[in-house]
């Protein structure tokens, strides 16, 4: 029996076909589930072939007429290429900011064709612009980040694969190229081997060039870390620890390395160029002569000892027919005899003990040098009496307090003592500073000053922000221009920005060993200061002399000798009577007569070209080969001029050694042979006995 249907009025019955068809669809849902996801998986696949097939890896940020960089997304660096082949100069790997992501289409300066901008959201800033052209076969590019958060460090590396990298810093053991070298992130800035065995050396400029026709440089007012990871990349870093610094550097690229250097590495110092006192050389054409070098070393406990001791030495280069040339006293030895003059009354100057006189003619025909630094002792009366009278703020660096109060003489080290460092900024301390060295010059009969410890930032060292006027190297440059009112007759210790003022250039201590912070390290520096416009420096003394080592190995002291022969002064710290035979002591008197004929005419005759050009006096063999990628890694040879090549044994037991002859078309004779050979080839295995030095005239 059917019961009746109870329902309510006016509601719809549910219908028995839509409960039917939801059984039947069931299925089809979970197919269109899945068929709506592979239709998202189809579109993002889709997108990312587009952006890998159809986006290029490389996109056209800036371009100019003979190059233009690229950004490269997948390792988020900006490419340098050369037009119109394309062909890579350099690379320059992003650090500091998200490298995977690609800058966009989009350019805020998209309404100046010379320049390209982007942001970072809330990281930093990119801007890159096309400079004005040192020449016309060379175009240039201005890179500048600035960080948009205090937190943000900026770094950019710059890729040593298929790119030899020259200049820039000298190191305790120096490379050529800088491949070979490794230093971790620190202040670009010059420094002493002595504070700083890991650091940066003396002769310092912020120009970088590569193999391939590219050049680095950055402003010298720019606060910038610098790091060498040996056979990958070179690094410019913002300085750690101090927030929002912008980092600024130009890219120029050249036809090749050595029009790159013409065009952009001379023109480093815009100011015109002026040669030291060339009679150091040995320019002289009548006695007495001012080459070489001889550094005292003697007994320097009293003003009585120093004298004595000088007597002998040079009693004992007469004695040995080396007669001529200059004796260097030290630091120490200076200070000693300069206090016996300071304490003499000036009304009994006359009428003291004649023993206690110094006369320099004792010493003639050899010339004398003093050595002064811009450090004094916290406990010389002359430190305690400007602090007396409330003027050490003048005459030192300080610091300012930050609660306010009177400034604090900045103390640092030098030579293990604790010291204040002369302020370079005021006038009235580099006016009484060159006075009292013009007096000690005149009172001691000195033909050349030394001023050591010019390298450095005694602020960067305490890991103190220096002020504006004396950020990075401009100390040294300061005090380089302040000291060359001296006269060219000066030598100074460091060079930064400096390589156009009459100055001759010390170079660091060497060890005495056959490592490259020894006797294989001379032929690189030699090399990396010249690049620089360093050209007139004194070599570290025949043997090495660095913590008092004595050369006792006849060999390296000889090895060392053939060197410094063929350089601008040769310098002596040990006598070849002292560490070696006798036949030693013939080949010592052969080389300086060969410095002085064959050497200083040549260094003569291109120091001309240097003045006009800015080319160096030492060259590379790049220089004659710049398209050669086997001259790009010679560390052992260099060039005077165009002329002359000079191949030496830098290796212990060698009396052989293969000899890469640059300029294919040149033809190179081997003077004690006669024999001649192309240029653009390799002599393999020639001959060098312990008395020889491989030597070519083109």
């Amino acid at each position: 029996r059917t019961m009746p249907l109870s329902r309510r009025t006016g509601q719809m019955p549910e219908a028995t076909w839509t409960l039917g068809f939801r059984e039947m669809t069931e299925p089809w849902k979970g197919t269109a589930g899945c068929l709506g996801v592979a239709v998202f998986f189809a579109m993002t696949i889709g997108i990312i072939s587009w952006q890998a097939l159809e986006q290029p890896p490389e996109e056209w940020v800036l371009r100019g007429r003979r190059g233009g960089l690229l950004w490269e997304r997948r390792r988020g660096a900006l490419l340098l290429r050369a037009l119109p082949a394309g062909r890579a100069v350099a690379a320059v790997a992003v650090g500091g900011v998200p490298a995977a992501e690609p800058p966009p289409p989009r350019d805020r300066c998209w309404h100046d064709g010379g320049q390209f901008c982007y942001e970072w959201e809330e990281d930093a800033e990119l801007r890159l612009s096309l400079e004005p052209p040192p020449a016309p076969s060379t175009e240039c590019y201005s890179v500048r980040w600035t960080p948009l958060r205090p937190s943000v460090m900026l770094k950019d590396c710059f890729s040593m694969a298929n790119i030899s990298w020259y200049g820039g810093v000298s190191l305790r053991a120096q490379r050529w190229p800088l491949n070979g070298a490794e230093s971790h992130a620190q202040p670009f800035v010059s420094g002493g081997f002595s504070k700083n065995p890991k650091g940066y050396g003396p002769v310092l400029e912020r120009y970088f060039l590569g193999s391939t026709g590219v050049t680095v440089t950055v402003p010298p007012d720019v606060p910038v870390f610098l790091s060498l990871e040996s056979n990958r990349h070179f690094c410019l870093a913002s300085p750690v620890g101090r927030a929002a610094e912008p980092l600024h550097y130009t890219l120029c690229v050249s036809t090749d390395i050595a029009a790159a250097h013409r065009h952009v590495g001379t023109q480093l110092s815009a100011q015109e160029r002026a040669l030291p006192d060339t009679a150091l050389l040995g320019h002289q054409l009548f006695p007495p002569r001012r080459s070489p070098v001889w550094r005292y070393s003697g007994p320097g406990g009293s003003a009585a000892k120093i004298k004595r001791g000088l007597r002998s030495l040079a009693r004992r280069l007469k004695r040995h027919r080396l007669q001529e040339g200059v004796l260097v006293l030290g630091e120490h030895c200076t200070a000693v005899l300069a206090a016996v003059q300071d304490h003499a009354p000036s009304g009994r100057r006359k009428r003291q003990d004649p023993s206690r006189a110094w006369d320099p003619s004792v010493l003639a025909p050899l010339q004398l040098a003093v050595t002064l630094s811009p450090y004094t002792s916290i406990s010389s009366s002359l430190f305690l009496r400007t602090l007396r009278d409330g003027h050490a703020a003048t005459y030192w660096l300080s610091l300012q307090p930050h609660s306010g109060g009177s400034p604090i003489p900045l103390l640092t080290t030098w030579k293990g003592q604790l010291c204040a460092r002369l302020n370079v900024t005021s006038e009235a301390a580099l006016g009484w500073y060159l006075a009292r060295a013009r007096r000690l010059r005149q009172a001691l009969g000195a033909t050349y000053m030394v001023f050591e410890g010019a390298e450095g930032n005694a602020f960067l060292e305490q890991a103190v922000p220096p002020p504006a006027e004396l950020e990075g190297d401009l100390y040294t440059g300061a005090l380089a221009e302040a000291l060359a009112t001296l006269g060219n007759a000066t030598i100074i210790s460091a060079g930064a920005r400096s390589s156009h003022l009459p100055l001759f250039i010390q170079m660091s201590p060497l060890r005495s060993d056959w490592s490259y912070a020894g006797l294989k390290g001379i032929i690189p520096s030699v090399l990396h200061y010249s690049l620089l416009g360093y050209n007139f420096f004194i070599p570290d003394a025949v043997g090495g002399s660095l913590a008092g080592d004595s050369p006792g190995d006849t060999e390296l002291y000889v090895r060392w000798l053939q060197i410094v022969t063929f350089l601008p002064v040769m310098a002596f710290s040990t006598p070849p009577w002292l560490c070696c035979d006798a036949w030693v002591l013939n080949l010592t008197r052969h080389c300086i007569q060969r410095h002085r004929d064959f050497v200083v005419p040549l260094l003569i005759k291109y120091s001309s070209e240097w003045l006009s050009l800015g080319y160096p006096i030492f060259r590379p063999a790049w220089w004659l080969s710049p398209m050669d990628p086997a001259a790009f890694t010679i560390e052992d040879e260099f060039l005077i001029g165009d002329e002359v090549l000079v191949a030496p044994i830098t290796d212990k037991g060698q009396t052989w050694r293969d000899i890469y002859l640059p300029g294919e078309g040149h033809l190179w004779m081997d003077p004690s042979t006669a024999r001649v050979f192309d240029g653009g080839t390799v002599l393999r295995n020639y001959s060098a006995g312990l008395a020889e030095v491989p030597l070519f005239v083109k």
